[in-house]
């Protein structure tokens, strides 16, 4: 009785007070930090491409952007870097240094690449001076965007969702008319092309599909204002920047806008991360676009992205700032490439050549794909081991992939996972090389020749198994939390 009379004695407000005293308190913090990481020191080579391409400074400067999570059990980090991609002995070097600062264990960093053909390498070697000394400054770049991004942590709330943005993704990979297809730099004949021009006369029709969606991550403050987004787009570097000059792409544009989008304050962080781009680029085969000025393209993609992601933020219901967190990496050991006994005679018999006319008659690049053949043959290890990550933030998911993946990959993994969404990020924690399907080393093309592709062809069959399966375990876990 007496229970009954207190309760009909209880205001509106204290029954509010009460509910609300029921309810798990906010656990979830977060921190965002962005590093400078512009090379001081130039001419610095620019490793995209066959040939020696020298910068002698940078169009815009390149980052390092750093997410942090924890929720009071598990702390995770998510950086992205303004990079052609890393080297796994860079990436490494990184967590070490931000793990012992910050006490995040290693196998709680993702560390992925852009993709930016106009950035420095991240693994010169000591007898390149200038090289080796921006080796240095990455390396405490990195580490410290985790760091800074560590010490900022505070309640936050975190929300996802995606848009497309279809215009700017086209795949490059293409089957030609009957009598277009070139000799590859084996003498041999593809199946299909890739980037093969824009001349409706040779083009039949793409041999893959594109993923048009914009997936972010939105993380706001215990007060709502915005303090991150991380996004994610399935497109290779845009390109058309000043020549001789390095830049950040569309990628550091995109976090350029997007405080303006999103009305962030000094201390927002937004960053742009490389989805499953390894046969997408920006060229719309069958249309000629108008010529572009210097990084004109670059800004038209990015102000398109910008705008895309906050649509995509806008259909955010609620940021959720109880989202548990779980992190699961493993290590996969895979077979590298072997050429054939035909292949390494061939090879030979190219390299052998020294007459510039007969050299001439060569197919394109057949001199730097006959030494990939050779140095394959000689490789004195049989496997290579391969970081794969997976994460748990809410009912949100990320994989972490370190090749230049193929978007048939992310889209069987986006279709197949157990979360609502699920974010795959290419170039992820090192740069292995192109990871095309089983299907599509049957269609060779540039992606799937020896040398750019290095690891046994079913590769991608074993990847998206383990993922599945890490994606699994943290859904499960879900569960049971």
């Amino acid at each position: 009785m007496k229970t009954l009379l207190a309760l009909l004695l209880l205001t509106p407000l204290a029954i509010a007070h009460a509910a609300d005293a029921k309810k798990p308190a906010a656990s979830l913090r977060a921190g965002a930090a962005a590093t400078d990481i512009t090379p001081k020191q130039f001419p610095l080579n620019m490793p995209g491409g066959f040939s020696a391409n020298p910068a002698s400074g940078a169009n815009d400067p390149l980052h390092a952007r750093a997410l942090v999570l924890d929720d009071g059990k598990t702390t995770l980090a998510m950086v992205v870097v303004d990079n052609l991609g890393l080297a796994s002995e860079t990436t490494a070097d990184a967590k070490a240094i931000a793990s012992k600062r910050t006490g995040i264990p290693v196998d709680r960093m993702l560390i992925s690449s852009t993709h930016t053909h106009t950035g420095p390498s991240s693994n010169a070697r000591e007898s390149d001076k200038n090289g080796f000394a921006y080796r240095q400054l990455l390396v405490e770049g990195i580490a410290e965007s985790i760091i800074q991004a560590h010490g900022k942590l505070r309640p936050a709330a975190v929300g996802a969702a995606a848009h497309p943005l279809p215009d700017e993704v086209f795949n490059r990979r293409w089957y030609l008319k009957p009598g277009k297809m070139p000799l590859n730099p084996y003498g041999k004949y593809d199946k299909v092309k890739m980037n093969p021009g824009t001349d409706p006369a040779t083009l039949e029709r793409p041999a893959g599909p594109t993923d048009p969606d914009i997936t972010v991550l939105s993380v706001q403050d215990a007060k709502r204002k915005p303090l991150a987004l991380f996004a994610n787009y399935s497109l290779h570097y845009v390109g058309g920047s000043p020549e001789g000059l390095m830049s950040a792409d569309y990628y550091g544009e995109f976090a350029r806008l997007m405080p303006s989008r999103v009305h962030g304050d000094e201390g927002f962080v937004a960053m742009m991360s490389n989805g499953t781009s390894g046969d997408i680029n920006n060229i719309p085969f069958l249309v000629n676009r108008p010529p572009r000025e210097p990084f004109e393209q670059i800004r038209i993609v990015a102000g398109k992205a910008a705008d895309t992601a906050w649509l995509a933020q806008r259909k955010i219901e609620k940021h959720d700032a109880n989202a548990r967190l779980g992190m699961v990496q493993r290590e996969i050991v895979l077979k590298y490439r072997r050429p054939t006994a035909e292949q390494v005679a061939s090879a030979k018999k190219v390299i052998a050549i020294k007459d510039p006319a007969e050299k001439e008659k060569l197919p394109r690049l057949a001199e730097n794909y006959a030494r990939n053949i050779i140095n394959a043959a000689e490789r004195k290890e049989d496997t290579i081991t391969v970081i794969l990550q997976a994460i748990r933030i809410g009912d949100f998911a990320v994989c972490g992939i370190p090749f230049e993946t193929f978007v048939e990959i992310g889209l069987e993994l986006k279709q197949r996972s157990p979360f609502p969404r699920t974010m795959v990020i290419g170039l992820a924690n090192a740069r292995h090389g192109y990871l095309p399907t089983p299907e599509h080393h049957l269609l060779g093309g540039y992606e799937t020749w020896l040398g750019t592709n290095v690891v046994q062809e079913d590769t991608s069959v074993i990847l998206v198994k383990n993922l599945l399966e890490m994606l699994g375990e943290l859904a499960k876990a879900n569960e049971v939390k």
